[in-house]
């Protein structure tokens, strides 16, 4: 299959329509939207146009294999709309909210979530926030991807998901090395052991690697407050 549209796009690999369904057409869509705009204003690299399906877009998509049906999702720090649209785009069953601080990839994101028709909500701020956090606490799941090392991201994930829920973190080789260094840190901050998990089995190549952390309680500080 070849892409339609600009022709900026890189082709559409065969394994996209078994990832995205019906939905397919949107997510070339949005592939073109990255490789149009998405370069000219700043949101990916220039370099990253032929690896756009591969390492970005299918690379997200994948991670649906772990999301629970129906989950609430926030996507903290989503930039170019990843892992948030595409996990959209082949999870229509999520509901979904983009959080991101910069005015100019909200505006980006602003316009492609309208243009692909997609029900999902694009909030301007910081996880860290208290506006964020009191809008969209209670999640099912929060993810993350090229953000930060673990234990920052555990900081920006846990207090908006639920007790339950789980943060599924997009890293790459250096997850077990970023585990062993962090992992009292987010027990600090009521996190649950790590476990890595593999998704894109057949899709992408490596499969993508996500180290989930359930949140199991309150950070150590709120919890001595709470027994005051």
């Amino acid at each position: 299959m070849s892409s339609t549209g600009s022709g900026s796009a890189p082709p559409v690999p065969e394994v996209a329509e078994r990832v995205f369904g019906e939905r397919l057409p949107s997510a070339v869509r949005f592939v073109e939207h990255l490789a149009t705009s998405g370069i000219e204003r700043g949101l990916i690299g220039p370099r990253e146009r032929e690896r756009l399906w591969d390492r970005h877009v299918l690379n997200c998509a994948v991670l649906g294999e772990i999301v629970p049906s129906g989950a609430k999702v926030v996507d903290v720090g989503s930039g170019a709309g990843l892992p948030g649209i595409p996990l959209a785009l082949a999870r229509p069953d999520l509901q979904i909210v983009l959080v991101e601080p910069l005015a100019r990839r909200v505006d980006w994101l602003d316009e492609v979530v309208a243009d692909l028709g997609l029900s999902v909500a694009v909030e301007r701020g910081r996880a860290e926030e208290n506006a964020v956090q009191r809008r969209w606490e209670g999640a099912d799941v929060v993810t993350a991807r090229a953000v930060g090392p673990l234990a920052r991201l555990a900081g920006l994930c846990l207090p908006l998901l639920r007790t339950g829920g789980a943060m599924l973190v997009l890293k790459g080789a250096s997850a077990p090395d970023e585990i062993a260094r962090d992992t009292d840190a987010v027990r600090a901050l009521g996190g649950g052991p790590a476990r890595i998990r593999t998704c894109g089995d057949g899709v992408v190549d490596p499969p993508s690697t996500v180290v989930e952390i359930s949140r199991i309680g309150a950070p150590r500080r709120n919890r001595r407050r709470e027994r005051r």
